[in-house]
């Protein structure tokens, strides 16, 4: 309940001062099952709008006080209701052992996840799928993010506040909470926020099936076809419902990764274009150039992890 409570409060602040500024104010609920099974509003700071939520938040909870909710079956209630919230476009987020109730809806599956160092060989055994990570504080993967650590859920917020109101809200909020953002900047490995609002099924399910496969090899007709349209209805739909092109959006997905590979490994950059699915180096960095604003080896000195953090 800390984390639930302190979160709430981080945003908040955060609201505040985007309100200050002529933006957006956030929405804030929180939710819990009922007797008859239904997950419903417990707390909301704009009551009366029955919009369900953009993001959805899995708090940690006390794995050593049964009945904890760790494993898929126990988990089912609360994991097929987020799994419905992620197929309508929300974004999913889990802090310390959250991360088992995001494992139980699948969508983990195949994906790096983080959690609380003490409960990952736990998370191994009950999700021997999930690619568990415990060396990061945040793992963020496009429309998934999990936080591991006690406090973990203040770095969670300021990648939140970042997505959602922008870096210089995120700045002044964590200024009024005295977090330090530079360490937490140099660990954002995938800048690009897609949008997943936009109401579009068909085009959604493009989008988690690029998310989980980026760096295949994959044409404009293969995502067509994954969308079942023709492929000038799908440039068509894509592009309105994303802002962007399928082809630039999964630019943007290649470069996320390369972001990490560059920050996080001491692989050659040619290696780094190979591993994010360019063969030709000299073209992956051209447009590493222009999507960054840096070149792979400018952007690898000034963001690169402490040689004792970096694993070849």
């Amino acid at each position: 309940m800390a984390m639930v409570h302190g979160l709430t409060d981080l945003l908040q602040v955060a609201s505040r001062f985007s309100i200050a500024r002529g933006g957006q104010p956030l929405r804030i609920t929180h939710w819990r099952m009922d007797r008859d099974g239904a997950i419903v509003r417990c707390h909301d700071t704009h009551p009366g709008d029955e919009r369900l939520p953009d993001v959805v938040i899995a708090p940690a909870f006390a794995l050593d006080q049964p009945p904890g909710p760790v494993d898929a079956s126990e988990a089912a209630p609360f994991a097929a209701w987020l799994a419905e919230r992620h197929s309508s476009g929300a974004t999913l987020a889990s802090t310390g052992c959250g991360v088992f109730m995001l494992a139980a809806t699948g969508l983990l599956s195949g994906r790096t996840a983080t959690t609380h160092w003490l409960h990952a060989d736990r998370l191994r055994a009950n999700f021997p799928d999930v690619k568990i990570d415990v060396s990061k504080v945040v793992i963020e993967d496009g429309e998934i993010l999990t936080a591991g650590g006690m406090m973990a859920w203040t770095d969670l917020g300021m990648r939140l506040i970042d997505r959602l109101l922008g870096p210089t809200v995120m700045l002044e909020a964590a200024q009024f909470w005295l977090i330090d953002p530079a360490g937490r900047e140099q660990r954002h490995y995938s800048i690009f926020a897609p949008r997943l609002t936009h109401g579009d099924e068909a085009i959604l399910r493009v989008q988690h099936w690029l998310q989980a496969n980026p760096t295949d090899p994959v044409t404009v007709s293969d995502m067509a076809r994954q969308a079942v349209m023709e492929k000038r209805t799908f440039l068509r739909r894509f592009k309105a419902a994303t802002a962007i092109t399928p082809t630039g959006y999964l630019q943007q997905l290649r470069i996320g990764k390369a972001r990490e590979l560059l920050q996080f490994t001491r692989r050659p950059v040619v290696e780094v274009a190979w591993a994010v699915g360019y063969s030709d180096a000299a073209s992956f960095s051209r447009l590493f150039q222009r999507l960054v604003g840096l070149s792979p080896i400018e952007y690898r000195r000034r963001f690169e992890a402490s040689r004792d953090a970096v694993a070849a």
